[in-house]
C-alpha cells in the first residue's frame, strides 16, 4: 500500500482584508498517497489554489494541520520535496530555456556539470530535447508550459504541484499535453496536485478527484477513478468515463447547497 504523502486534517484559512475576513477554506480534511494523480474542480474563487498553495507553504492555514512527507509544509519547502507549476509559464525573456530550466538548481547551489546533466534529462522528459538554446519567445504556447514543467521537475522532487497549467490553452494543445503528463506520470511516478476547471481533464488525468464547493472552500466528494492507468483520449467516450463525469458535475451542483 502506498504512503500517505499530503494529510489534510481540518484545515480552515481565513484572510484579513480591509473589508473584513474573508474564509477561503473550511474544515478540509484529505489524504493524497504516493504516486496518486490528484485533481481539484470546483467553481472560481472556491479554494482549489488556496489549498495548493498551503501545501506548497505559499499560505499558511489559521486552523487544522497539515503535513507533506511528514513535515510541516515549511519544512518540506526548504527540504525541496515539490515542484510548483503556476498557471502562466513564467519564463525569464533574456534567458534560454536551458537556462531557465536551470535557474531553480542554480539558486541551490548545484555545480554546474550536473546542472546541465538535469536539464538535458528534463527537457528529453518533456519532449522538448534540441529546444535549450532557444528563447521562450520562439516556442509555441503549449511548448512554454512544458518547459515551465521541466523546470519543476528539474531538482526531482517526489511531488509536482500544478496550478491550472493549461487553462490558457486551446483544446487541441491542451489534449496532446494531458496525454503527455500522464506518460510522464508513468515514467516517472510523481505524486501529482492538479488544479482544474474542466470536467474532462479532471477526469482523464486523475486516479481521485477532489470536488470543492463554493467559497468558503469545502471538500464535498473524493472521487477514487476506477480507469486504467494508460488512458488514451478516447476513453471519454466509454460509459465508465462519463459514470465519473457525472458524480463530479453532481458533486458540483451540490457543493452550491452551501450557499
Amino acid at each position: 500500500m502506498n504512503e500517505p504523502v499530503i494529510v489534510a486534517d481540518g484545515i480552515d484559512l481565513t484572510f484579513q482584508t480591509a473589508d473584513g475576513p474573508v474564509h477561503a477554506l473550511k474544515g478540509v480534511d484529505l489524504t493524497i498517497n504516493q504516486g496518486d494523480f490528484v485533481s481539484f474542480i470546483g467553481p472560481s474563487g472556491c479554494g482549489k489554489t488556496t489549498l495548493l498553495r498551503t501545501i506548497a507553504a505559499l499560505e499558511t492555514p489559521t486552523g487544522g494541520a497539515l503535513s507533506v512527507n511528514g513535515m510541516t509544509p515549511d519544512e518540506a519547502r526548504r527540504a525541496r520535496a515539490y515542484g510548483y507549476v503556476f498557471q502562466a509559464p513564467g519564463l525569464y525573456p533574456w534567458r534560454t530555456i536551458a537556462q531557465n530550466i536551470a535557474l531553480p538548481l542554480e539558486i541551490m547551489g548545484f555545480a554546474k556539470a550536473d546542472r546541465m546533466e538535469r536539464v538535458e534529462r528534463v527537457l528529453e522528459l518533456v519532449d522538448l530535447a534540441g529546444f535549450g538554446a532557444k528563447y521562450p519567445w520562439q516556442l509555441s504556447g503549449g511548448m512554454q508550459q512544458r518547459a515551465s514543467i521541466a523546470r519543476a521537475l528539474s531538482f526531482d522532487a517526489d511531488i509536482l504541484l500544478m496550478d491550472e497549467p493549461f487553462g490558457a490553452l486551446d483544446e487541441i494543445v491542451r489534449d496532446r499535453l494531458n496525454e503527455a503528463l500522464l506518460e510522464l506520470w508513468a515514467r516517472t511516478a510523481k505524486t501529482i496536485g492538479f488544479v482544474t476547471h474542466s470536467i474532462p481533464e479532471a477526469v482523464f488525468l486523475s486516479t481521485k478527484i477532489v470536488v470543492m464547493s463554493p467559497r468558503p472552500g469545502r471538500i464535498t466528494d473524493v472521487i477514487e477513478s476506477t480507469l486504467p492507468r494508460t488512458r488514451p483520449l478516447e476513453i471519454r467516450d466509454t460509459p465508465e468515463f462519463l459514470a465519473i463525469a457525472h458524480r463530479v458535475r453532481e458533486g458540483l451542483r451540490a457543493g452550491h447547497a452551501y450557499d
